[in-house]
């Protein structure tokens, strides 16, 4: 048990929640009593230190966590229906979510996350609520938290609470970007180092090129469903096909959000931020060391820039083909590593599998009368 991560549990006072670092059974005869390598937060905390260790710098994120209040059918199981209409950022849509609000920012301010904002997306019943960015570990700590917050208000509410990617088509996915900087102590060292106020340091164009480098096979672990690749296909709705960068660009993968973070946009709400996390921190890493340079940012919209000549390929658009990504990136796997990758490949490769071999009421509506 990590002791410092104890907490009460607001909703049931007599049971608390621990995390915990998972190591091996002393009796097995690979490496007895030695960390799991299965466990992804002990993973993401071992990576995390040996970054800071050769490098002396930190990474901080925050994540905008989108997702779906639905309502429920009478027998308690969850209906394909938001609480509220599809308008983005309606104060009257953000008024009809107010009971669920309250009541998650209750449990939420006693379980120690610090709620900073919100407001409703533009599909239907879609909330984003956000809190203080902080180091990835407790990041990632956080937003496991969360979800178990909106879990237990959606029981004591009668509604449910979807993280699914893409329960509809035509209106937003929900996405759960991640916004980066890297920190050496209590400074940015991602904001500029030179006259333009706009050029992130020298650093910040490493990491960049290290995040671009490796977009392919980190698209694996940050859209990880079958269901992840229709936010990509669903066109129209700020998911970034495009592996590019640019300043506020939210057609490109990566964009410069503010001075001294960049935000990684091709990631969505199933992601494991333990998982995500780490392979970030590996993919900025290499870009560090490799003096990896991004090429110039993007301030087009990227398809008006293709339009005009520009070569922009676009990050895998299926599970089967990301999976085939992170398989040729060896230092992406690192991030998941021993039985990490191996449980990884092993249950997304089944997943893809038996989504390729189940026939769909697409399917049907399509070929029955062929």
């Amino acid at each position: 048990p990590d002791v410092e991560t104890f907490c009460q549990l607001p909703w049931d006072p007599k049971t608390a929640r621990v995390f915990c670092t998972l190591f091996r059974n002393r009796e097995e005869e690979t490496d007895p009593g030695g960390f799991l390598t299965s466990d992804c937060r002990g993973n993401l905390r071992r990576i995390h230190t040996e970054f800071e260790r050769e490098t002396g710098l930190h990474m901080r994120v925050g994540t905008e966590p989108e997702m779906m209040w639905l309502k429920t059918k009478p027998d308690g199981t969850p209906s394909v229906d938001g609480m509220t209409k599809p308008y983005c950022y309606h104060i009257d849509q953000f008024s009809e979510l107010q009971p669920v609000i309250h009541k998650v920012m209750e449990y939420s301010k006693a379980m120690g996350l610090d709620m900073i904002q919100g407001d409703h997306e533009d599909a239907p019943g879609q909330l984003e609520l956000n809190w203080m960015f902080d180091r990835a570990e407790a990041t990632a700590d956080r937003l496991t938290t969360y979800r178990q917050i909106c879990r237990q208000v959606g029981r004591e509410l009668g509604v449910f609470p979807c993280f699914m990617p893409k329960p509809f088509t035509g209106v937003s996915a929900n996405g759960c970007h991640h916004n980066i900087s890297l920190w050496q102590g209590d400074e940015n060292m991602f904001l500029p180092d030179g006259d333009n106020p706009r050029i992130p340091s020298k650093l910040g164009l490493q990491a960049i090129g290290g995040m671009l480098a490796h977009l392919d096979a980190l698209t694996c672990i940050t859209a990880p469903t079958v269901n992840s690749y229709r936010r990509f296909w669903d066109t129209g709705f700020w998911a970034p096909l495009f592996a590019d960068w640019g300043y506020q660009n939210r057609t490109t993968a990566l964009r410069v959000s503010a001075p001294g973070r960049f935000e990684y946009r091709s990631v969505d709400s199933a992601v494991n931020p333990y998982l995500s996390f780490a392979a970030i921190i590996k993919a900025m890493d290499d870009g560090i060391k490799r003096n990896l340079d991004p090429g110039p940012p993007e301030d087009r919209n990227i398809y008006e820039a293709i339009a005009g000549g520009k070569d922009v390929k676009k990050v895998p658009m299926t599970l089967g083909e990301a999976l085939a990504a992170l398989e040729k990136d060896t230092l992406i796997q690192d991030a998941m590593p021993g039985d990490m990758y191996r449980v990884f490949h092993h249950y997304k490769t089944d997943e893809w599998e038996r989504f390729c071999a189940a026939v769909s009421d697409w399917d049907i509506a399509e070929y029955l009368d062929i």
